[in-house]
């Protein structure tokens, strides 16, 4: 779905349909540790950037908001895990190095490359 920012991202969510007014993120819905979302941290989320760049369907981001300098300013923090090897990711724009490792595309690139 279409962000208030104007980029696509599957954990946004709104309706306003027959008078509703609902819009939430549901990256940020299940995190006690985050502070609560709003509608214009859509415009500084690095999540749509991180999921055009890695398509990994093992890929599991979890979204913290902090707030800093009195409230003033939020901070996002993105936390990567790969599902399938159970490790934190570095780089979650690059993805997890294990399934790198096993896709037979990347090592024949890698290999041409050498």
């Amino acid at each position: 779905m279409r962000t208030p920012a104007g980029q696509e991202c599957p954990y946004y969510y709104e309706d306003f349909a027959r008078g509703r007014s609902i819009q939430e993120c549901r990256l940020v819905e299940g995190n006690p540790k985050s502070a609560p979302w709003r509608p214009k941290d859509c415009a500084r989320c690095p999540v749509p950037d991180i999921l055009r760049a890695n398509a990994s369907p093992d890929l599991h981001l979890t979204l913290t908001i902090k707030p800093v300098l009195l409230g003033f300013v939020r901070q996002m923090l993105v936390e990567a895990r790969c599902d399938r090897h159970n490790i934190p990711i570095e780089n979650p724009y690059v993805g997890c190095p294990l399934c790198a490792e096993e896709n037979p595309a990347l090592r024949l690139f890698k290999d041409a490359l050498d």
